[in-house]
Parts: C-alpha cells; structure tokens; sequence
C-alpha cells in the first residue's frame, strides 16, 4: 500500500452559532491546508469531535470534503464509534464517495481488553471498505486503551487485507520505532505527536503524521520536515522548539480542541462553538490566550490564506 508522505491534518468540524454543522467553510478550509503544506486531512476523529456527531453529520461533513479538496489531497475519515455496526456503515459510506482512507479509534466503551478483543473490533469496521486502507487511531488519552501496539500488528498481519498501519498518538517514542521497524517498516506508522516530530525523524523512517495543531501550525510543522529532509538540524529544531511553545499555550485553554479551535478563528477562519460536553472558551479567555500567541510571534508564523 502506498504510504503518506509528509503531515495530514485533524481538522475541526466546523458548527454555525447555534451548534450545527456548518458546511459552507470547508472549501476555504481545504484550500487553506493545502497551501501551507499540509497532504490531506483525517477528519471526523478527536479534534473534529467525531464522536458528537450523528452518523448523518458524519456523512455529510466526508462528502463535503471529498466535494472540495484540491486535487491529490488525501481524505481519510475516521468511522471509530461505540456501536461497530454503524462503524461498518460509516466505512463503507467513506469507499462509496471515493474517499482515500478509513481509520478508527480504539471504543471508549466497552474498552477492549486484550489484543484479541482490538484486532475483531477493526477487522469488522476495515471489512465495510475493503478496497481502501485502514488506519487504527491509537490515542489512549482519548479511548482509554493502553494495549501494546507491537503485539498487535503481529496479530493483524496476514488477517485484515486493507490494514495499512497505525496513527499513532501516544508518548512511546521506543514502542513507535519497534512498530517501524516490524518486518522492514511493513506497515505505515504515522506520527500523531507534534511535538516529536524531530524525534521521530531522527529515528530514522518516520515519512508521514498526522496532527492537530497543524490546523493552525502547519507551515512551521511541515517545516521540520522540509529542513530535516534538508540536512538543516538547526532550522529543524528551532521549529520543533517553536512548535511546542504553541503547544504551551493551548494546554493553558482546555488543548487542541477548544483552544486550538478558537485560534482558527483568530487566524481569519471561524470553526464556530465546541458541542457538549467541551467548555467553550469565553471572550477574555479568547483575549488572553491571544497576548500569550503574540509574545511567541505566532500570528507572523501561523498558517496563512
């Protein structure tokens, strides 16, 4: 199977005042990731807040962004829920409109105790598309799922076709690089941590991630990239440190997903209101969060339409 090269990115699911799925911005949107580096977007997972939507917002929101995107610009849709029957469907929704990938997390609930329990729950979803890869979603600090990923893949290999490999979200640099390196690097493992990005590269295969703050980072992010490929360590690692300054400040307003979400709309792209039960940033949160920014220099930094 073809493997990512270079960052995709989480987008957020955009919602209009009144906390309904707003469509209209994903073009802008679409248009706006590509020209700043990024490959393609994972969407409806955690920082789309995939698991508030209903199944046909999910529908819609993948159609829409098959409908808009650049050309070449890789969709994959997250189709993880707690009902894998509707995780089947979502899948097979995904292969209908052409979309480039499938992926799930692991079910917050039930959580899958043992390797076994994971392996059945994503051959069934990766079963509703069998013509596209699937990506299993590792991000225990979301699903609650702490099982070792080595001992997984060995388990999935040679029984699910279309299984392309892991985003992985979880601190184990260590356990990342094992599962790199599984038969020769057999599978595609896609970093999910920006801000290890450098790390990963210096390991020695790391092609593709994907993030979440490279909704609004994404030049700089794409660019520890380019100046690795480069040879340029300390560029590298100048935007790796930067990078991570940004992640300081938006662990200060509730992460990625509500703060992040808010600094789109600082960037000239409003994403709307978080859903229940995610608490919205207030105005003087907003403010504050923004003084913080300036004092990185971010908004001379940050993606750009």
């Amino acid at each position: 199977m073809e493997k990512i090269k270079g960052l995709i990115n989480a987008p957020f699911t955009p919602f209009d005042s009144k906390g309904e799925v707003n469509l209209e911005p994903i073009e802008a949107y679409a248009n706006m990731l590509q020209k700043n580096g990024l490959k393609g977007v994972f969407i409806n997972g955690s920082s789309g807040e995939g698991y508030m939507l209903t199944e046909d917002e999910r529908m819609k929101v993948a159609e829409r962004w098959m409908e808009v995107s650049p050309k070449d610009f890789k969709v994959i849709v997250h189709v993880g829920s707690t009902c894998v029957k509707q995780s089947h469907k979502l899948a097979a929704h995904a292969q209908e409109i052409g979309a480039f990938g499938v992926g799930a997390m692991a079910s917050p609930f039930p959580k899958a105790g043992r390797v076994e329990e994971l392996v059945k729950y994503c051959e069934e979803i990766a079963s509703g598309a069998p013509n596209l890869p699937f990506y299993f979603y590792h991000i225990p600090a979301l699903s609650g799922v702490f099982l070792p990923m080595l001992p997984f893949l060995k388990a999935v290999d040679g029984r699910i076709p279309n299984f392309a490999g892991i985003k992985y979200t979880f601190e184990s640099l260590y356990e990342y690089n094992q599962c790199r390196m599984y038969k020769n690097g057999k599978f595609d493992m896609l970093h999910g941590q920006d801000e290890t990005i450098l790390p990963a590269l210096a390991m020695g295969g790391a092609q593709g991630g994907i993030g979440g703050t490279t909704n609004y980072n994404g030049r700089e992010l794409a660019g520890i990239i380019d100046a690795w490929e480069q040879g340029d360590l300390e560029t590298a690692r100048e935007k790796q440190n930067f990078s991570q300054d940004v992640i300081n400040v938006i662990v200060n307003y509730r992460g990625n997903i509500v703060g992040g979400k808010r600094i789109m709309k600082l960037i000239g792209l409003d994403m709307g209101p978080n859903r229940t039960p995610f608490q919205n940033m207030t105005d003087q949160e907003e403010a504050a969060m923004k003084k913080e920014l300036e004092a990185i220099d971010f908004f001379s930094r940050c993606n750009k339409f």
